[in-house]
Protein backbone atom coordinates (compact mmCIF):
# COMPACT_ATOMS: atom_id res chain seq x y z
CA UNK A 1 0.00 0.00 0.00
CA UNK A 2 1.28 3.53 -1.08
CA UNK A 3 2.12 5.63 1.72
CA UNK A 4 -0.55 8.83 1.88
CA UNK A 5 0.95 12.02 0.96
CA UNK A 6 0.04 15.27 2.66
CA UNK A 7 -2.61 16.77 1.89
CA UNK A 8 -3.03 20.29 0.27
CA UNK A 9 -4.19 21.84 3.36
CA UNK A 10 -1.40 20.30 5.74
CA UNK A 11 1.78 23.35 5.05
CA UNK A 12 4.10 20.50 7.43
CA UNK A 13 6.80 19.74 5.91
CA UNK A 14 10.05 17.59 6.49
CA UNK A 15 13.51 18.77 5.23
CA UNK A 16 16.29 16.75 6.06
CA UNK A 17 19.00 18.98 7.13
CA UNK A 18 22.66 17.35 5.97
CA UNK A 19 25.37 18.34 8.94
CA UNK A 20 28.97 16.47 9.71
CA UNK A 21 27.73 13.42 7.84
CA UNK A 22 24.19 13.04 9.38
CA UNK A 23 21.05 13.60 8.09
CA UNK A 24 18.99 15.44 10.34
CA UNK A 25 15.21 15.25 9.59
CA UNK A 26 13.24 18.45 10.67
CA UNK A 27 9.34 19.28 10.53
CA UNK A 28 8.30 22.55 9.62
CA UNK A 29 5.51 24.62 8.84
CA UNK A 30 6.48 25.79 5.22
CA UNK A 31 5.34 29.17 5.74
CA UNK A 32 8.23 29.63 8.49
CA UNK A 33 11.04 31.75 7.73
CA UNK A 34 14.63 29.96 7.50
CA UNK A 35 15.42 31.57 10.86
CA UNK A 36 13.09 29.67 12.56
CA UNK A 37 14.14 26.94 10.99
CA UNK A 38 17.64 27.25 12.11
CA UNK A 39 16.46 28.21 15.42
CA UNK A 40 15.02 23.97 15.40
CA UNK A 41 18.45 22.94 14.17
CA UNK A 42 20.11 24.72 17.02
CA UNK A 43 19.38 21.99 19.66
CA UNK A 44 19.49 19.19 17.20
CA UNK A 45 23.67 20.24 15.97
CA UNK A 46 24.33 22.74 19.45
CA UNK A 47 24.90 25.16 16.64
CA UNK A 48 23.86 28.65 17.40
CA UNK A 49 21.48 30.03 14.66
CA UNK A 50 24.08 33.36 13.99
CA UNK A 51 26.50 30.45 12.97
CA UNK A 52 24.59 28.24 10.67
CA UNK A 53 24.76 28.94 7.25
CA UNK A 54 22.10 27.25 5.23
CA UNK A 55 22.42 25.93 1.25
CA UNK A 56 19.56 24.58 -0.93
CA UNK A 57 20.41 24.09 -4.29
CA UNK A 58 23.46 25.84 -4.41
CA UNK A 59 22.42 29.10 -2.70
CA UNK A 60 22.35 30.13 0.72
CA UNK A 61 19.24 30.60 2.32
CA UNK A 62 18.41 34.01 3.64
CA UNK A 63 16.91 34.33 7.05
CA UNK A 64 13.74 36.48 6.49
CA UNK A 65 12.53 34.27 3.28
CA UNK A 66 9.95 31.62 3.88
CA UNK A 67 10.74 27.83 2.92
CA UNK A 68 7.64 28.48 0.65
CA UNK A 69 9.15 31.37 -1.28
CA UNK A 70 12.26 29.04 -1.73
CA UNK A 71 10.40 26.44 -3.28
CA UNK A 72 11.44 24.11 0.01
CA UNK A 73 9.11 20.93 -0.38
CA UNK A 74 8.52 17.91 2.07
CA UNK A 75 11.70 16.00 1.72
CA UNK A 76 14.11 18.56 0.65
CA UNK A 77 17.90 18.08 1.43
CA UNK A 78 19.41 21.17 3.17
CA UNK A 79 23.52 21.54 3.70
CA UNK A 80 24.32 23.06 7.16
CA UNK A 81 27.49 24.91 6.94
CA UNK A 82 28.94 25.71 11.06
CA UNK A 83 30.71 28.87 11.87
CA UNK A 84 34.30 28.00 14.23
CA UNK A 85 33.00 28.81 17.70
CA UNK A 86 29.44 29.58 17.48
CA UNK A 87 27.92 26.87 19.22
CA UNK A 88 26.75 25.85 22.36
CA UNK A 89 27.26 23.17 24.81
CA UNK A 90 31.30 21.20 24.12
CA UNK A 91 30.72 21.90 20.63
CA UNK A 92 28.63 20.38 17.78
CA UNK A 93 27.04 17.07 17.93
CA UNK A 94 28.83 14.80 14.99
CA UNK A 95 28.33 11.75 13.29
CA UNK A 96 30.18 9.84 15.60
CA UNK A 97 28.68 11.20 18.54
CA UNK A 98 25.51 10.33 17.66
CA UNK A 99 25.04 6.67 18.50
CA UNK A 100 26.10 7.87 21.83
CA UNK A 101 23.62 9.03 24.99
CA UNK A 102 22.61 12.15 24.57
CA UNK A 103 24.38 12.83 27.97
CA UNK A 104 28.04 13.94 27.64
CA UNK A 105 30.55 11.52 28.82
CA UNK A 106 34.40 12.62 30.50
CA UNK A 107 37.02 12.69 27.62
CA UNK A 108 39.24 9.35 28.65
CA UNK A 109 42.01 11.60 29.52
CA UNK A 110 40.40 13.19 32.35
CA UNK A 111 39.07 9.79 33.85
CA UNK A 112 40.95 8.41 36.73
CA UNK A 113 43.26 5.31 36.18
CA UNK A 114 41.56 2.44 37.71
CA UNK A 115 44.71 -0.05 36.77
CA UNK A 116 46.50 -1.47 39.66
CA UNK A 117 45.81 -2.17 43.16
CA UNK A 118 44.37 -0.08 45.78
CA UNK A 119 47.21 2.13 47.48
CA UNK A 120 46.85 0.62 51.34
CA UNK A 121 46.38 3.21 54.30
CA UNK A 122 49.22 3.36 56.25
CA UNK A 123 49.17 4.04 60.27
CA UNK A 124 51.53 6.89 59.75
CA UNK A 125 49.20 8.45 57.46
CA UNK A 126 46.26 8.48 59.58
CA UNK A 127 48.47 10.16 62.33
CA UNK A 128 49.78 12.65 60.01
CA UNK A 129 46.13 13.16 59.24
CA UNK A 130 45.04 14.09 62.51
CA UNK A 131 48.04 16.15 62.72
CA UNK A 132 47.52 18.28 59.76
CA UNK A 133 44.13 17.63 59.47
CA UNK A 134 44.32 16.98 55.87
CA UNK A 135 43.27 13.56 54.02
CA UNK A 136 45.12 13.38 51.10
CA UNK A 137 44.04 10.21 48.42
CA UNK A 138 44.20 11.17 45.56
CA UNK A 139 44.55 9.03 42.75
CA UNK A 140 44.99 6.12 45.27
CA UNK A 141 42.66 3.73 42.81
CA UNK A 142 40.23 3.78 45.84
CA UNK A 143 36.80 2.36 44.87
CA UNK A 144 34.82 3.15 48.35
CA UNK A 145 36.41 5.41 51.45
CA UNK A 146 38.86 3.95 53.81
CA UNK A 147 37.40 3.01 57.29
CA UNK A 148 40.58 4.66 58.30
CA UNK A 149 39.73 7.89 57.51
CA UNK A 150 36.24 7.93 59.70
CA UNK A 151 38.66 7.29 62.58
CA UNK A 152 40.19 11.35 62.36
CA UNK A 153 36.89 12.56 63.39
CA UNK A 154 36.92 16.46 64.39
CA UNK A 155 40.13 16.45 63.16
CA UNK A 156 39.64 16.73 59.62
CA UNK A 157 39.77 19.77 57.43
CA UNK A 158 40.27 18.74 54.06
CA UNK A 159 38.93 15.67 52.58
CA UNK A 160 40.58 15.21 49.04
CA UNK A 161 39.78 11.72 47.22
CA UNK A 162 39.82 13.54 43.68
CA UNK A 163 41.33 11.08 40.67
CA UNK A 164 39.82 7.81 42.09
CA UNK A 165 37.12 5.34 41.09
CA UNK A 166 34.52 5.87 44.05
CA UNK A 167 30.56 5.47 43.63
CA UNK A 168 29.16 6.10 46.77
CA UNK A 169 30.15 7.74 49.78
CA UNK A 170 28.40 6.73 53.63
CA UNK A 171 26.18 8.16 55.74
CA UNK A 172 28.78 7.85 58.54
CA UNK A 173 30.46 10.71 56.87
CA UNK A 174 28.89 13.20 59.12
CA UNK A 175 31.53 11.56 61.82
CA UNK A 176 33.80 14.38 59.85
CA UNK A 177 32.22 17.39 61.88
CA UNK A 178 34.85 19.75 61.11
CA UNK A 179 35.11 19.05 57.67
CA UNK A 180 35.63 22.07 55.30
CA UNK A 181 36.37 20.82 52.20
CA UNK A 182 35.41 17.91 50.62
CA UNK A 183 36.88 17.15 46.80
CA UNK A 184 35.99 14.33 44.86
CA UNK A 185 36.70 15.60 41.53
CA UNK A 186 36.71 12.76 38.57
CA UNK A 187 35.33 9.81 40.26
CA UNK A 188 32.44 7.73 39.09
CA UNK A 189 29.85 9.96 41.51
CA UNK A 190 26.28 9.64 40.14
CA UNK A 191 22.89 10.83 41.31
CA UNK A 192 21.73 9.33 45.01
CA UNK A 193 25.78 8.83 45.16
CA UNK A 194 26.00 11.22 47.99
CA UNK A 195 23.99 11.71 51.40
CA UNK A 196 23.35 15.17 50.98
CA UNK A 197 21.27 14.87 54.00
CA UNK A 198 24.20 13.53 56.07
CA UNK A 199 26.65 16.45 54.18
CA UNK A 200 23.79 19.17 55.66
CA UNK A 201 25.25 17.59 59.44
CA UNK A 202 28.54 19.06 58.24
CA UNK A 203 28.12 22.58 59.51
CA UNK A 204 31.84 23.71 58.48
CA UNK A 205 31.15 22.69 54.89
CA UNK A 206 32.20 25.44 52.48
CA UNK A 207 33.71 24.02 49.45
CA UNK A 208 32.34 20.81 47.71
CA UNK A 209 34.11 20.17 44.44
CA UNK A 210 32.43 17.37 42.34
CA UNK A 211 33.67 17.67 38.56
CA UNK A 212 34.19 15.52 35.87
CA UNK A 213 31.38 12.87 37.22
CA UNK A 214 28.33 11.70 36.13
CA UNK A 215 25.74 13.61 38.38
CA UNK A 216 22.53 14.48 36.36
CA UNK A 217 20.63 15.89 39.03
CA UNK A 218 21.18 17.64 41.95
CA UNK A 219 18.82 17.23 44.85
CA UNK A 220 16.56 19.55 46.72
CA UNK A 221 18.51 18.56 50.11
CA UNK A 222 21.36 20.82 48.66
CA UNK A 223 19.79 23.69 49.81
CA UNK A 224 20.48 22.42 53.48
CA UNK A 225 23.98 23.51 53.04
CA UNK A 226 24.19 26.85 54.42
CA UNK A 227 27.12 27.15 55.44
CA UNK A 228 28.47 26.51 51.84
CA UNK A 229 31.10 29.36 49.99
CA UNK A 230 31.91 27.28 46.85
CA UNK A 231 30.35 24.48 44.60
CA UNK A 232 32.12 23.24 42.13
CA UNK A 233 30.38 20.66 39.77
CA UNK A 234 31.41 21.08 35.89
CA UNK A 235 31.65 18.53 33.73
CA UNK A 236 28.46 16.74 34.61
CA UNK A 237 25.30 15.61 33.09
CA UNK A 238 23.00 18.32 34.60
CA UNK A 239 19.80 19.25 32.83
CA UNK A 240 18.77 22.49 35.24
CA UNK A 241 19.52 23.14 39.17
CA UNK A 242 16.84 22.59 41.81
CA UNK A 243 14.87 25.72 43.13
CA UNK A 244 16.48 25.54 47.02
CA UNK A 245 19.59 26.89 45.37
CA UNK A 246 18.36 29.96 46.65
CA UNK A 247 18.26 29.04 50.21
CA UNK A 248 22.70 28.64 50.03
CA UNK A 249 22.95 32.49 50.38
CA UNK A 250 26.31 31.97 51.76
CA UNK A 251 27.36 31.07 48.20
CA UNK A 252 30.13 32.64 47.02
CA UNK A 253 31.11 30.90 43.89
CA UNK A 254 29.01 28.55 41.28
CA UNK A 255 30.94 26.96 38.87
CA UNK A 256 28.34 24.28 36.62
CA UNK A 257 30.21 25.21 33.58
CA UNK A 258 30.06 22.14 30.56
CA UNK A 259 26.71 20.51 31.34
CA UNK A 260 23.62 20.25 29.55
CA UNK A 261 21.62 23.02 31.47
CA UNK A 262 18.71 24.42 29.81
CA UNK A 263 17.25 26.92 32.94
CA UNK A 264 18.52 28.62 35.85
CA UNK A 265 15.63 28.77 38.47
CA UNK A 266 14.29 32.16 39.42
CA UNK A 267 15.51 31.73 43.06
CA UNK A 268 18.98 32.29 41.71
CA UNK A 269 18.51 35.88 42.84
CA UNK A 270 18.54 34.19 46.76
CA UNK A 271 22.58 33.46 46.61
CA UNK A 272 22.87 36.92 47.44
CA UNK A 273 26.63 36.45 48.40
CA UNK A 274 27.34 35.39 44.97
CA UNK A 275 30.51 37.21 43.36
CA UNK A 276 31.96 34.39 40.23
CA UNK A 277 29.31 32.22 38.70
CA UNK A 278 30.77 30.32 35.28
CA UNK A 279 27.77 28.85 33.20
CA UNK A 280 29.57 28.34 30.02
CA UNK A 281 29.19 25.29 27.89
CA UNK A 282 25.83 24.64 28.91
CA UNK A 283 22.23 24.89 26.95
CA UNK A 284 20.94 28.03 28.42
CA UNK A 285 18.54 30.51 25.98
CA UNK A 286 17.93 32.99 28.94
CA UNK A 287 18.77 34.17 32.19
CA UNK A 288 16.02 34.41 34.78
CA UNK A 289 15.51 38.43 35.69
CA UNK A 290 16.58 37.65 39.04
CA UNK A 291 19.95 37.03 38.44
CA UNK A 292 20.27 41.18 38.88
CA UNK A 293 19.56 40.48 42.50
CA UNK A 294 23.28 39.74 42.74
CA UNK A 295 24.73 42.84 44.31
CA UNK A 296 28.01 41.13 44.70
CA UNK A 297 28.75 39.63 41.71
CA UNK A 298 32.24 40.41 39.71
CA UNK A 299 32.24 37.68 37.48
CA UNK A 300 29.86 36.25 34.59
CA UNK A 301 30.58 33.04 32.14
CA UNK A 302 28.52 32.65 29.60
CA UNK A 303 30.12 31.58 26.72
CA UNK A 304 28.61 28.55 24.79
CA UNK A 305 25.12 29.00 24.93
CA UNK A 306 22.53 29.70 23.25
CA UNK A 307 21.83 33.20 24.92
CA UNK A 308 19.96 35.70 23.33
CA UNK A 309 19.79 38.55 25.16
CA UNK A 310 20.29 39.51 28.97
CA UNK A 311 18.15 40.63 32.41
CA UNK A 312 17.40 44.67 31.01
CA UNK A 313 18.66 45.90 34.25
CA UNK A 314 22.14 43.32 34.69
CA UNK A 315 24.35 46.56 34.43
CA UNK A 316 22.64 48.92 36.50
CA UNK A 317 21.66 46.20 39.03
CA UNK A 318 24.94 44.27 39.53
CA UNK A 319 27.41 47.19 40.38
CA UNK A 320 29.81 45.39 41.16
CA UNK A 321 30.31 42.84 37.88
CA UNK A 322 33.76 43.48 35.56
CA UNK A 323 33.94 40.23 33.89
CA UNK A 324 31.27 38.71 31.49
CA UNK A 325 32.02 36.23 28.95
CA UNK A 326 29.49 36.01 26.21
CA UNK A 327 31.81 34.40 23.30
CA UNK A 328 30.62 31.71 21.16
CA UNK A 329 26.75 33.26 22.34
CA UNK A 330 23.46 34.81 20.08
CA UNK A 331 24.44 38.01 21.92
CA UNK A 332 27.31 40.67 20.64
CA UNK A 333 28.72 43.37 21.32
CA UNK A 334 26.60 45.65 19.49
CA UNK A 335 23.52 44.13 21.54
CA UNK A 336 24.84 44.52 25.13
CA UNK A 337 26.04 48.26 24.30
CA UNK A 338 22.04 49.18 24.24
CA UNK A 339 21.67 47.84 27.82
CA UNK A 340 20.97 51.01 30.31
CA UNK A 341 24.41 50.95 32.95
CA UNK A 342 26.60 49.62 29.83
CA UNK A 343 29.00 52.58 30.14
CA UNK A 344 29.68 51.88 34.09
CA UNK A 345 30.18 48.22 33.45
CA UNK A 346 32.62 49.02 30.49
CA UNK A 347 34.57 51.67 32.70
CA UNK A 348 34.83 49.25 35.37
CA UNK A 349 36.19 46.22 33.32
CA UNK A 350 38.41 48.37 31.47
CA UNK A 351 39.57 49.46 35.00
CA UNK A 352 40.07 45.97 35.71
CA UNK A 353 42.29 45.25 32.55
CA UNK A 354 44.20 47.76 33.25
CA UNK A 355 45.27 46.92 36.71
CA UNK A 356 46.18 43.03 34.91
CA UNK A 357 48.60 45.04 32.95
CA UNK A 358 50.43 46.99 35.63
CA UNK A 359 51.19 43.48 37.15
CA UNK A 360 52.73 42.04 33.91
CA UNK A 361 56.19 43.32 32.33
CA UNK A 362 54.85 43.61 28.47
CA UNK A 363 51.37 45.45 28.33
CA UNK A 364 50.43 44.10 24.89
CA UNK A 365 47.81 42.19 26.26
CA UNK A 366 44.49 43.14 23.90
CA UNK A 367 41.62 44.34 25.19
CA UNK A 368 39.00 41.68 25.41
CA UNK A 369 35.30 43.02 24.24
CA UNK A 370 33.63 39.67 26.27
CA UNK A 371 31.54 39.24 23.14
CA UNK A 372 31.56 38.64 19.53
CA UNK A 373 32.07 41.46 17.57
CA UNK A 374 29.07 39.71 14.70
Amino acid sequence: MEKEGKSDGDNTITVNVKFSGRSIPVEISSESTVKELKSLIQPLTNVLTRGQKLIFKGKVLVDEMTLKSLEVKNGAKIMLMASQGLHQGDGPIRKEASTLPTVRRMPEAMRPKTDGPQIPVLKSQVERWKVTGVVALSGCNLKALPDEVLTCGPSARVLDLSQNSIQHLPAAINSLCSLQKLMLNGNEIVDNSLSWEELAFLKSLMVISLNQNHIATLPPEVGALTSLRQLHISHNELTGLPSEIGLLTGLEVLKVNNNRIHSIPESIGGCASLIEVDLSSNLLVELPETISKLKNLKALYLKNNGIKSLPSSIFKLCSELSILDLHGTEITVDVIRQLEGWENFDERRRSKHQKQLDFRVSSSAKFDEGADKN
